[in-house]
């Protein structure tokens, strides 16, 4: 099959030593392409060019099928693309090549993507869960208070975040993504006001727009405009 032009700027030095360990069972100049088309499909990514960000994915899987983190970001491309079958058929793959468990998260969201939010709450009680970082784990808890909300469950929701959420500074990378979460499961258990004051934070933090924070937050007499970042922290002082 015809494969994706490769930018020339795109040189396989550039991918990320991890990258190169796991390509290392290829050919030097198999190894060379794969790498290209991996960072290829990132950059399309970025660009929210899914059908080119797939087309390097899938000619990365035909070159290099037994290497995990080809998989893996092959899964990626198809979660973005909202083809939820397709995306947990990979993960798992990528899962069972590496033997590692960092895409739990990622699993479990495809299951509520699938309309399977039990499974998601079953991800989240796996033993393995043990083992991840303390990112993962996050990002994972944030997926099952989701799927708990998606089983009309939004009390449990936010017993099941509120440990983190206490334990977590805003210096941490994820604690707009985890305040935004603990917001909605507050707002959806019946806790509008206490939902505010996290969406305020989540605001406040999210400086790249991981969430939607900023165009939720009830800001008096101003929009989302250049002020609002200083209206959001004028509220989280008040409040």
């Amino acid at each position: 099959m015809r494969e994706p032009a490769l930018p020339d700027h795109l040189t396989a030095d550039l991918a990320d030593r991890s990258v190169h360990r796991q390509l290392r069972t290829l050919s030097k100049e198999n190894a060379e392409g794969v790498a290209r088309h991996l960072l290829a499909l990132a950059e399309q990514l970025e660009a929210e060019d899914l059908d080119t960000a797939l087309a390097h994915a899938t000619t990365a899987s035909r070159r290099a099928g037994r290497v995990p983190i080809v998989r893996e970001m092959l899964g990626v491309v198809y979660y973005r693309r909202g083809d939820w079958s397709k995306a947990l058929s990979e993960f798992r793959t990528a899962r069972r090549l590496s033997g590692t468990h960092h895409l739990l998260p990622l699993i479990a969201d495809t299951e509520r993507g699938l309309g399977r939010p039990e499974r998601a709450v079953e991800v989240g009680r796996a033993p393995e869960v043990a083992t991840l970082r303390k990112a993962d784990r996050v990002e994972l808890a944030i997926v099952v208070a989701g799927a708990r909300q998606d089983l009309g469950q939004p009390h449990v929701a936010v017993h099941s975040l509120r440990d983190l959420v206490d334990k977590t500074s805003d210096e941490d990378a994820w604690a707009a993504r985890l305040y935004y979460a603990y917001a909605e499961a507050l707002a959806a258990s019946g806790a509008p006001e206490e939902a505010q004051q996290w969406l305020i934070r989540a605001a406040r933090l999210d400086v790249v727009g991981e969430t939607d924070a900023r165009e939720r937050v009830e800001v008096p007499g101003s929009s989302a405009g250049d002020d609002g970042i200083e209206r959001i922290s004028d509220l989280e002082q008040e409040s």
